[in-house]
């Protein structure tokens, strides 16, 4: 149990060095993401000793089906955002990572799909990390890791709409936030 609380507490320093900025803002899209983060850590923390170990087995096999669709997901949104987003500074931008600073609505590749490939990305992680070894505790961290992944989405829109206006509101019209066709 110590090495697990040890991992945990360096895991949350090294989610707070990298959350620095988002953290002196509460309420901002980084403030909750931090949260959602660190359900995940919990997540992988408290199932990392039966990782694999049964990998063919229903819960074990769709945990890594979610995993991969996760990895998926972000490669797809990060390239889309730096090919696409021209990102540069932004005076909206203190909180944000560089590539997250674009100055163009991107609206095409992943994000022609769905509004938030990247906060997908983390919801797939949560779910999988939990079906490593499912469990009642297991379960209420990944209920508040959706959660806050759900109020992250919410603030980036607000966010959004606040930078990009109209344009932004018309691409929420016609597109679902995180599964497409569904969500």
């Amino acid at each position: 149990m110590l090495p697990e609380i040890i991992a945990f507490i360096a895991g949350t320093l090294v989610l707070a060095w990298l959350s620095r900025k988002p953290l002196r803002q509460p309420g901002s899209h980084g403030f909750y993401r931090f949260f959602a983060w660190e359900c995940i850590l919990a997540l992988v923390v408290m199932n990392h000793r039966v990782w694999g170990t049964d990998p063919w087995s229903l819960h074990q096999f769709s945990s890594w089906l979610l995993m991969l669709s996760s990895i998926a997901l972000v490669v797809a949104g990060i390239t889309t955002l730096r090919q696409k987003g021209q990102a540069r500074e932004r005076a909206d931008g203190e909180s944000f990572y560089e590539w997250e600073k674009t100055t163009s609505l991107v609206t095409s590749g992943i994000f022609g799909y769905i509004r938030h490939p990247m906060y997908a990305s983390l919801l797939a992680l949560t779910w999988g990390a939990f079906l490593q070894n499912p469990s009642i505790t297991g379960l209420l961290i990944a209920d508040a890791g959706s959660i806050l992944l759900y109020l992250t989405a919410r603030r980036d829109e607000a966010e959004c709409l606040a930078y990009f206006g109209q344009p932004y509101a018309d691409y929420m019209k016609r597109t679902k936030g995180f599964i497409p066709g569904l969500l």
